[in-house]
């Protein structure tokens, strides 16, 4: 049997600070969010207040509804795609073209986001399309498709495709034996494909501040124009209801995802 190391004490001061440089300033910004004090940088005690203000601020609680929409469209959008392109890639034959599809389906992962929706906005100009919600969700399905498709094609290189092959041999087509076989074993990666991509959403700055219109900012796009101006305390509170919703996210996600790969490995004998 193999001995299991132990931390040193260097990996776990090397651990702590790695984990308080990234979650400390997030903790902080929760802290506050509950300040009393309109001075974001002087403490004056815990209050509701300014979720209170965020509740009665109607513009942003409509860009809120509208990161929300665009990002739960664009994530099932893209992870649509993105699971396709991945089979494709994974179970296809040798196609022509395989290379030039791959390599502009990935394009985005390297690519500028400036390129990306400077392009995207020349091409609405040149179909004169509205730019607005659909805009808008046209371009992050644009950017996070790619993510999907690495996710769902790098499980679907690790599976043991005998599998699929015995599921036809019993008399499935190559469609039902995906169904049936294939689509339960890459269910955690799909699920893990659909929150990166409704994160990546909710993020994004750059792309939707080229593909929006008048009267659909996104949360993004609403905090940066308040935070030029000066931070205020209701943009804490702000911040701190986007970290909770997205820990849920999080937490369902996994909780789908160990759920789709138990059901996978009980169904993987029959």
């Amino acid at each position: 049997m193999r001995k299991v190391s132990r931390l040193s004490r260097f990996n776990i001061a090397s651990l702590a600070l790695g984990l308080a440089f990234l979650y400390l300033p997030i903790l902080i910004l929760v802290i506050y969010s509950f300040n009393a004090s309109r001075l974001v940088t002087v403490w004056g005690g815990w209050s509701l207040r300014w979720y209170r203000e965020f509740l009665n601020d109607r513009a942003m609680i409509e860009a809120a509804w509208m990161s929300l929409r665009v990002a739960v469209a664009s994530a099932t959008i893209a992870t649509l795609l993105g699971t396709l392109a991945a089979v494709a890639l994974s179970r296809g034959e040798r196609f022509r073209g395989r290379t030039l599809f791959s390599g502009m389906l990935y394009a985005p992962l390297v690519m500028p986001e400036v390129i990306t929706g400077l392009s995207l906005l020349l091409l609405f100009v040149a179909l004169n399309a509205e730019r607005g919600f659909w805009t808008v969700t046209i371009a992050h399905t644009t950017l996070t498709m790619c993510f999907v498709a690495v996710v769902v094609q790098s499980r679907l290189g690790s599976l043991d495709r005998s599998l699929e092959e015995a599921a036809m041999d019993l008399g499935c087509n190559p469609v039902r034996a995906f169904v049936s076989v294939t689509l339960p074993l890459i269910a955690p990666a799909i699920v893990a494909g659909w929150m990166l991509a409704f994160t990546l959403s909710l993020d994004d700055l750059v792309i939707a501040s080229f593909t929006t219109g008048p009267g659909s900012a996104t949360l993004p796009i609403r905090i940066y124009s308040e935070v030029r101006l000066g931070v205020k305390p209701e943009i804490n509170a702000i911040c701190t209801l986007v970290i909770g919703l997205i820990a849920v996210v999080i937490v369902i996600a996994s909780l789908a995802s160990k759920l789709s790969s138990l059901q996978g490995e009980s169904a993987a004998p029959l």
